[in-house]
């Protein structure tokens, strides 16, 4: 069986455009995106409301989910890291899974076949 590989990506939202591109040239073909929240070294922003000071805790990402068997894991990723990486807090991160085995609901078909 083929190995399967899931690949989370959690960025910045006025990237994605740009990470969807680039991960389409190198063969990417079916993604996953969620607009989440999250906090990490940014640990939020202080903005005035109503002339009230609000501490945002959780800030406004994007999550994309991609599986890749084809496509070489450490392309995706380096990829990943060409397009989003500007080198300030919120760049991001990349989390690698393996992943056991996918169905396709319809077919019934399993593994790579699923993709």
């Amino acid at each position: 069986m083929d190995i399967i590989t899931k690949i989370d990506i959690i960025t910045r939202a006025s990237k994605f455009d740009e990470l969807k591109n680039a991960l389409n040239e190198i063969g990417i073909t079916g993604m996953t995106v969620y607009q989440v929240l999250g906090c990490g070294n940014q640990k939020g922003k202080t903005e005035l409301y109503r002339g009230n000071e609000l501490t945002m805790d959780l800030l406004p990402k994007v999550k994309i989910e991609v599986c890749v068997c084809e496509v070489p894991v450490q392309l995706v990723i380096d990829t990943a890291v060409k397009v989003l990486r500007t080198g300030k807090i919120g760049d991001g991160k990349i989390f690698v899974y393996p992943v056991q085995n996918v169905i396709r609901v319809r077919t019934g078909e399993e593994g790579v076949k699923a993709l």
